[in-house]
């Protein structure tokens, strides 16, 4: 089999894009060792003010959410996240950046780098395959790019917004998002219990922030307090280094919580949580799923993350916690009600694609080498 060199874009907006990244270059690595894989922060390569301009969506969703929420919507169902001209004047940095490592296959996380390689392999009239590799359950219609050759995917709800949207079905794998090979089977949740050093006899509540820490977590702890059945949480705050110290100090008199920051073992956490309660972020639910872990779902951002609940309440592995003051309820009763609690890991684990890395990366390069045939015939 060829070598092809294979460029890989990502951006650093919260964690999930370049853990795809990670997940695609790992897996592919697997297949071939000798492969030239490069991921880059393809934003990080584009023009200051274009960056200022492309990260200005932070302003409205701080201050003003339901503003937000409306430009969201109509991203979400537009052509374009943005006009092209601008996108065309801000990314020279990155077009020049693709054409000095000279890639054979190029696989872009996020939409708008998508839209960017997209427009680049047209007005340039490159000839590498362009891998559209989207990280959440939820696809903007901007994903759809005549000149993407292929979309690992969610199969189902979310495959079939990708053919709403125009893509045809022959471009979609099906295979689930990419995600990290150490998600590939579950762990024996006792095993795992006692390597984290947790104990065995009370059921696990894992609360995530995400990868920036983002949250209210004195609101959980409050609501976590009006739990009257015995169980243990653990707080996982990411790269917040603030909210992990002032959670330590809130909690130093609590032996049953636990506070931890950055962790790349968020694979055995997962193993060996009963409950996850978090924002839902798009990998956040993936890998929910894949550890067969059921998802309380909290202060969800307008847009992508809303429209995710109504998705895990469809597939029944979670459902929204609408307000604060819902999430002791909840807890209480999940925990007091194993059956439903064993019904929603039942249908997590039924939608599973632990191997949807290693799916996506044997396809790439399958794919690849088809074109490659292709042309040469065409020649």
């Amino acid at each position: 089999m060829a070598t092809p060199r294979i460029l890989i874009l990502t951006i650093p907006h919260g964690a999930a894009h370049q853990r795809v990244a990670a997940a695609l270059k790992k897996a592919l690595h697997e297949i071939q060792p000798e492969l030239t894989v490069e991921i880059v922060n393809a934003l990080a390569q584009c023009a200051r003010w274009f960056r200022a301009y492309y990260n200005s969506y932070e302003i409205p969703l701080k201050y003003w959410p339901a503003l937000w929420g409306w430009i969201e919507s109509k991203q979400h169902g537009h052509t374009s996240t943005g006009p092209g001209w601008l996108y065309r004047r801000g990314s020279g940095g990155l077009f020049r950046l693709i054409e000095q490592f000279k890639p054979d296959i190029v696989i872009a996380t996020e939409v708008g780098m998508c839209e960017l390689a997209a427009m680049h392999k047209r007005e340039s009239r490159a000839d590498y395959f362009l891998v559209g590799a989207t990280a959440g359950v939820d696809v903007d219609r901007p994903w759809a790019q005549p000149e993407v050759g292929l979309y690992p995917i969610m199969p189902g709800d979310v495959a079939a917004q990708l053919v709403e949207a125009g893509v045809p079905p022959a471009k979609i794998l099906p295979c689930g998002v990419p995600i990290d090979p150490a998600f590939g089977s579950l762990a024996d949740r006792a095993e795992v219990r006692a390597r984290l050093g947790v104990e065995q006899g009370n059921p696990v509540v894992l609360v995530l922030f995400g990868g920036g820490g983002h949250g209210k977590p004195r609101q959980i702890v409050t609501e976590l307090e009006k739990v009257a059945s015995p169980f243990q949480a653990v707080f996982i705050t990411g790269r917040n280094q603030r909210m992990e110290e002032e959670l330590r100090s809130h909690l130093q008199d609590r032996p049953h919580f636990r506070v931890l920051g950055w962790v790349s073992n968020m694979h055995e956490w997962l193993a060996a949580a009963d409950l996850l309660v978090s924002k839902p972020g798009g990998m956040t639910i993936t890998e929910a799923i894949n550890s067969g872990v059921p998802l309380l779902a909290l202060d969800p951002l307008p847009g992508a993350e809303v429209r995710a609940c109504a998705l895990i309440e469809k597939w029944g592995v979670g459902f929204l916690v609408k307000r604060p003051e819902e999430l002791a309820p909840a807890i209480s009763r999940l925990l007091a009600n194993r059956q439903e609690l064993e019904e929603m890991r039942a249908c997590a684990q039924a939608l599973a694609r632990p191997h949807a890395a290693r799916e996506a990366a044997a396809a790439i390069l399958e794919r690849w080498q088809a074109q490659g045939q292709t042309s040469t015939k065409s020649g």
